[in-house]
């Protein structure tokens, strides 16, 4: 079962069961979806990849994560709590995420196999290491650990 007929079959238990908040947030995931395949659209008809729809939940999972920090740091603990679980919820249909270790050794690795010699050379490192780790791990995070590790060499 691929993960958007999953979402759309949680969809209707969720409306089955009345619960008004996972409700919320799957129609919001389901039009995020479909606003996607729109875009993708050239001419015809288009699905989504489990890739393309796992980049759809990462950006809305983001977004929860943005808006938490900012409801916290204002002070919002209400909105920051809403924000949660909502994206507990999205954190459901994403794969299990690496750990900051994970992230390092694969880090290490690239560094090692691309001869990277200092902060200079991030640009190549990450391009390689997103393309690895597209939907394994956060962007930032690993923008991170490679600048950090760079840094060392």
């Amino acid at each position: 079962m691929s993960i958007k007929e999953k979402i759309l079959d949680d969809l209707k238990s969720a409306m089955k069961s009345k619960d008004s908040g996972r409700l919320l947030v799957l129609r919001s995931l389901k039009a995020k979806i479909l606003e996607k395949e729109i875009s993708e659209r050239k001419g015809g008809e288009s699905t989504l990849s489990d890739e393309q729809i796992i980049e759809v939940l990462m950006k809305a999972a983001k977004q929860r994560k943005e808006s938490i920090e900012q409801f916290e740091s204002g002070g919002r603990e209400d909105l920051a709590n809403q924000e949660k679980q909502e994206l507990s919820i999205i954190e459901q249909y994403l794969p299990e995420m690496m750990s900051a270790d994970e992230i390092r050794n694969a880090v290490l690795d690239q560094i090692s196999q691309m001869g990277a010699s200092g902060p200079g050379d991030m640009g190549k490192v990450m391009g390689a290491l997103m393309g690895k780790l597209k939907g394994k791990a956060e962007g930032s995070l690993i923008s991170s650990i490679v600048k950090e590790e760079l840094s060392k060499l």
